[in-house]
């Protein structure tokens, strides 16, 4: 079984020192391939140096999360135009809405949303996409290049209607961890039996969203690519196919979308 967890936050302190020893355990799960997160311009730069530690199994995406929109400049920019010419960089982002804080004012939010669009475009590179209690906006914007994109809804949560119009849109749908809350991921199950197999990549979304069907729950409560096979495992229970199979689909979808070289 090969997995490709495309959404890991190994620039965050929690993970970043302890990278080698988590790649080593993600590997023997069948983590095959890690795709980082780039969150702002700096985490973007750090993702990228990490690649280079191992090109064949790290990529990353490079990008500005609306919680830091506040403090997107114009070099910001420019220097994301420079990372998108490497190779390793796969995605812009992750980018788009966060309403539910507004940790940057959702104006702000919305202007370096739409500037990553069209840097999207011009880089001919998926997006890898945020969107919290901010449908109606997000998917208005992302309709003004809807001929041009691709991308991944990344860390779904949604219910069915909001994941028909990403699909709609030519977008992939991200599935962690959330998937196996008892507490609040209905939507999300119900939505999963909808979504064509096709159209669905698996991620962990590490340090965060831990597993619950994790037993015994780890005490540090920290989430690593090594768990993405939980994930797998309740994704695979309710569209119905064997893990296997659906680790096939996925990481195949996963090369499609991010041209992956096997």
């Amino acid at each position: 079984m090969q997995l490709i967890d495309i959404g890991v936050n190994l620039t965050n302190t929690r993970l970043y020192h302890d990278r080698d020893k988590l790649k080593t355990e993600a590997l023997a799960a069948g983590v095959i391939h890690q795709i980082i997160t780039g969150t702002s311009y700096d985490a973007s730069v750090k993702a990228v140096a990490i690649c280079t530690e191992d090109p064949s199994y790290y990529s990353a995406t490079a990008g500005c999360h609306p919680h830091d929109a506040k403090d997107f400049s114009d070099e910001h920019l420019e220097g994301l135009k420079q990372l998108l010419t490497n190779e390793r960089v796969v995605a812009v982002g992750e980018c788009g809405l966060d309403f539910n804080r507004n940790y940057s004012p959702p104006k702000v939010q919305t202007s370096v949303f739409r500037q990553q669009i069209e840097l999207a475009v011009e880089a001919q590179k998926p997006l890898f996409l945020h969107q919290r209690d901010a449908h109606h906006n997000f998917i208005e914007q992302l309709q003004t290049h809807a001929d041009n994109l691709s991308g991944v809804c990344h860390c779904f949560t949604g219910n069915k209607d909001e994941m028909r119009d990403y699909l709609e849109l030519g977008f992939y749908i991200g599935i962690t961890g959330w998937l196996c809350d008892e507490r609040r991921g209905a939507d999300l199950q119900e939505a999963l039996r909808y979504a064509p197999l096709d159209r669905i990549l698996l991620e962990t979304d590490a340090p965060y969203l831990l597993p619950r069907t994790i037993r015994p729950r780890p005490k540090s409560n920290l989430n690593t690519a090594a768990n993405l096979p939980y994930v797998l495992e309740f994704a695979a229970e309710i569209t119905g196919q064997s893990a296997d199979r659906l680790a096939q689909i996925t990481t195949d979808n996963c090369r499609r979308l991010f041209q992956i070289d096997r």
